[in-house]
């Protein structure tokens, strides 16, 4: 009867393992499928895998009754501590990731700066523009930073109206949707930094060419945390920074600290000047984060600068204006050169450069004529206004 007794025990307790252990993993499975469509962070998917194993594991070793009751519960106890440990440390590190201020190449508000609505920050001229188009306007599209500038442009030369900046005449769709948007027709001009070789190459191969118009200048700067020690780079310096030669602040006459160097997407106007500078040397793999994805799910993206201390970041002047009066990032000098207005204007600072009204090949008849009118002293007067540096003296 024993003997009969146990036999039933150990095949109930292997029925028992071969329902239990499929519906932990079915369960995981559907939990993983609605955290997917709900933009969990990565790191809970391998939390719910591990939970998935370990309650598997430890199921097992229950039904075997290779532990002691006593000694079982403990352990399970044990291990619902340290799942909830290791939960605690990340959202701690996130609070922590996600206090330290950023400096974005999407944070500009276009919507306050939309042409024309009340209370609108765009930069009007104080006299009548010299130059009216009222029909056929032209398609204008561009950077981000630099929509509050043709935003300014329109609303001193276009007809008063609704311009939404998503799907208006004045609309701003970043640096490289803007290229792609040229190239395809869509739009009749944009407004932004150099093309990168891939927009080139776009433009190319759509049989289409780029003319550059330069109409203001900026300047592309590098900042760290205000509290770093180091106050200067040279070009040498960055290019060996941003391709993995020099990876710690001490190496440049700072504390010592792993120089966390952060990057734009690839295409950006400010990815596409470090580019330039690199000079065809290699880049670094950036800092990436997990972030939700438009459709569901998880992408892995170029973060965004966070203002940690040992953070090293570049963007042009436009974007970093407000967090260096904030206190809370400083500007580095390149080559010896701070960058300012003035050395903007002369050209000192080694890393400013033109922006450009950028067309190619439209036939709408007003483009010319527009161009024109923002190189001339009124529209060089909302280039300064808007804050950026003219190409000629207002």
């Amino acid at each position: 009867m024993n003997g009969l007794a146990a036999k039933d025990s150990f095949w109930s307790r292997v029925l028992t393992g071969l329902f239990f252990v499929p519906l932990i993993w079915i369960a995981g499975f559907f939990i993983y499928i609605f955290a997917v469509l709900s933009g969990v962070r990565l790191f809970y998917m391998w939390m719910l895998l591990s939970v998935c194993i370990v309650l598997s594991l430890m199921l097992v070793i229950g039904l075997g009754e290779w532990m002691k009751r006593k000694v079982y519960w403990s352990c399970m106890a044990g291990l619902l501590l340290v799942f909830g440990a290791v939960i605690f440390g990340y959202e701690m590190n996130r609070m922590y990731h996600d206090s330290m201020p950023t400096v974005a190449e999407g944070e500009v508000d276009l919507a306050a700066y939309e042409p024309f609505v009340r209370g609108s920050k765009a930069v009007m001229l104080d006299v009548p523009s010299t130059l009216r188009i009222e029909d056929e306007l032209p398609i204008m599209d561009g950077a981000t930073a630099l929509y509050p500038l043709y935003s300014a442009f329109a609303m001193a030369v276009y007809p008063e109206k609704a311009y939404d900046h998503i799907r208006s005449e004045v609309r701003s769709t970043k640096t490289s949707q803007a290229y792609d948007s040229l190239i395809s027709g869509e739009a009749d001009v944009i407004f932004a930094a150099e093309p990168s070789e891939r927009q080139r190459g776009d433009a190319l191969a759509a049989g289409v060419e780029l003319k550059l118009t330069p109409i203001g200048r900026e300047a592309f700067v590098f900042f760290t945390h205000a509290d770093n020690s180091v106050n200067g780079l040279t070009t040498e310096q960055i290019q060996d920074i941003y391709s993995g030669e020099i990876s710690n602040w001490n190496e440049l006459g700072g504390k010592s600290a792993a120089i966390r160097a952060f990057q734009r997407p690839e295409g950006s106007g400010s990815q596409s000047a470090l580019q330039r500078l690199m000079k065809g040397r290699s880049l670094a793999h950036p800092p990436r984060e997990d972030v939700a994805s438009g459709m569901g799910g998880i992408i892995a993206r170029t973060s965004d600068y966070r203002n940690y201390p040992n953070a090293l970041g570049f963007t042009f002047l436009y974007y970093a204006t407000e967090m260096v009066r904030n206190g809370e990032i400083k500007l580095l000098s390149v080559d010896g050169v701070y960058p300012t207005r003035e050395s903007i204007a002369n050209e000192t600072y080694p890393l400013s450069s033109p922006f450009y009204a950028v067309t190619a090949g439209t036939s709408n008849p007003h483009v010319e004529s527009l161009i024109n009118w923002i190189r001339s002293e009124q529209g060089q007067k909302l280039v300064a206004a808007t804050g950026y540096t003219p190409i000629a003296a207002p």
